[in-house]
């Protein structure tokens, strides 16, 4: 449970930022919707890792072994939460609310990959 604690806290700091780089991108660089969801969470991605592999899961393995499958996982997520965040953009949803939907389902997914694959010992 205190994986999930942490993960969750990770998590949290990672989706502000991801929030953050997103509302930036669409107000003040007027990037689309849709590329800048995606644009957000690949950028907020990366801290993720990080910071999960250092402090949620204090993994010892090999970065080249953790880094390869982080990025499967991510980029599975990156579709997820692409798809998802369309799809209910598209459905006339601001797009604060739509991805709000979108890093909730991904979220959990993730948190999955993450215990079970990515940095099980």
């Amino acid at each position: 449970m205190n994986s999930l604690i942490k993960f969750v806290g990770i998590g949290g700091l990672a989706t502000a930022l991801q929030y953050a780089l997103m509302i930036l991108l669409i107000e003040w660089l007027q990037l689309q919707e849709v590329l800048a969801s995606a644009s957000a969470y690949a950028i907020s991605a990366v801290f993720n890792y990080l910071a999960n592999y250092y402090f949620t899961f204090g993994s010892n393995q090999n970065h080249l072994q953790t880094f390869s499958k982080f990025v499967v996982v991510a980029g599975l997520g990156l579709g997820l939460n692409t798809l998802l965040f369309y799809a209910l953009f598209n459905l006339g949803l601001h797009y604060l609310i739509a991805q709000i939907f979108a890093t909730l389902v991904t979220l959990c997914v993730n948190f999955a990959a993450h215990k079970l694959w990515i940095y099980r010992k």
